[in-house]
């Protein structure tokens, strides 16, 4: 399972915009007709970070570099060098960004990572009590004694660092944010995204629950979740900006 999902997150691609992306507005003549009028007159995060969307007022963004309109939520990977559709970070454990649609697949890797790492660590624990209180029993080979010790030690820290990695990441899931969108939440009142844990977890992991620990969605979640493409997000009509 672990390693399964390590492939997903690598080789799924975090979600691209698509060539010549306008914003749905712009086609309405709510703001201006044409992308040099938008990069001329809406910030970007590209040369000069915005403030929130929310203060923006959901104007259309134009990214220089890419020379394409920006959706909602997505941000421009400099080591990537592209715009990221609801980018996260960019992870160099998985050489890739983490976005939209290969979110789920990393947070899934997260949890069989800590298993696996706590696993080991359960295993190796009778032989590092051992080590200390039956000397009797020791490795007699030095090598042998390093390499236990370093196990355990390191099995242990990995193991730590990776609870303390999946409760921040759950605790953003859960609260529909991105790990680039906590400074931004922090300047509203309340975050517009923010439907509640459940809607916010479907967002992700989709409604099929029996899926839920699986690197996969159903048909129906990918047709009926916009989220999951990184293009459309629902929000709360009573957010206080």
């Amino acid at each position: 399972m672990m390693l399964w999902c390590y492939f997903m997150v690598v080789f799924t691609n975090p979600g691209a915009v698509p060539e010549n992306w306008r914003h749905a507005a712009e086609g309405d003549g709510m703001y201006a007709n044409n992308s040099s009028t938008i990069s001329n007159n809406v910030a970007t995060d590209c040369v000069n970070p915005p403030s929130t969307s929310e203060e923006q007022g959901h104007a259309p963004r134009y990214c220089s570099r890419c020379q394409n309109g920006k959706p909602p939520r997505c941000h421009h990977c400099s080591i990537c060098d592209r715009c990221v559709l609801k980018m996260d970070h960019h992870c160099v454990w998985v050489v890739n960004c983490v976005g939209a649609r290969n979110y789920k697949y990393f947070l899934l890797f997260l949890v069989y990572t800590f298993l696996e790492t706590v696993l080991d660590t359960l295993v190796l624990l009778p032989s590092f009590i051992i080590f200390f209180h039956d000397g009797s029993r020791r490795p007699s080979s030095a090598g042998d004694i390093a390499i236990l010790f370093l196990a355990f030690v390191l099995n242990l820290a990995f193991a730590l660092s990776l609870l303390c990695f999946i409760c921040m990441h759950t605790s953003l899931a859960a609260s529909n944010t991105t790990s680039i969108e906590v400074y931004e939440r922090k300047k509203t009142c309340s975050w517009e995204y923010d439907l509640g844990w459940r809607k916010n977890l479907e967002q992700v992991f989709g409604t099929n629950k029996l899926l839920w620990f699986l690197p996969m969605y159903c048909t129906e979640d990918l047709q009926n979740i916009p989220t999951i493409q990184g293009l459309e997000f629902p929000t709360r009509s009573d957010a206080v900006l």
